[in-house]
């Protein structure tokens, strides 16, 4: 695999589903390592616009919540403690005291934990849904969908987190 410039690899574009979902999910993954590069605890913390509270930092938290729902609670079917503040299930909004180190340790955490608990799993195998996503798709999601789903997730959010680093310090790019 060939890598870009900043040096994230290349998905390939000849390979099996299994290998071309992950890939594009580990793309995705890294480019939201990237936007917060160079970054000071500050600038992660820094706003987009108002009334908006995201923030980079807020990102990474949120998708450590993201990680951790998708492919523990639902696909590995374990019950797991929230990650973030109380009242806060969707983890954008930071605790004062939660420092750049701890929410990076903490989402790379979760992606080595989404990764240990699909690598034997096929892509057909099913985890159980409940509460709300249970109510618009089901009992039941693939594997497959569920890495399809992560993919558009980081996507939306690497755009996000292409405004938030350009209105930061000027930074754009892939």
């Amino acid at each position: 695999m060939g890598t870009t410039p900043d040096g994230r690899l290349i998905p390939p574009p000849q390979a099996d589903e299994r290998a071309m979902l992950e890939s594009w999910l580990d793309f995705h993954r890294d480019t939201l390592a990237l936007k917060c590069a160079g970054l000071d605890d500050g600038q992660l913390r820094l706003a987009s616009v108002t009334p908006s509270s995201m923030s980079l930092l807020g990102l990474v938290q949120h998708m450590a919540v993201v990680e951790r729902n998708w492919f523990q609670r639902v696909f590995a079917g374990q019950d797991m403690p929230p990650l973030s503040e109380a009242g806060d299930a969707d983890g954008f909004t930071l605790a004062p005291d939660r420092g750049v180190d701890e929410v990076l340790a903490l989402w790379r955490a979760e992606v080595a934990r989404s990764r240990e608990v699909t690598a034997d799993a096929s892509l057909d195998d099913t985890g159980k849904l409940s509460g709300r996503e249970a109510e618009y798709l089901g009992g039941q999601v693939s594997l497959r969908w569920i890495l399809v789903h992560m993919i558009e997730e980081y996507a939306r959010h690497n755009g996000h987190a292409d405004l938030l680093r350009e209105s930061i310090d000027g930074t754009t790019g892939a």
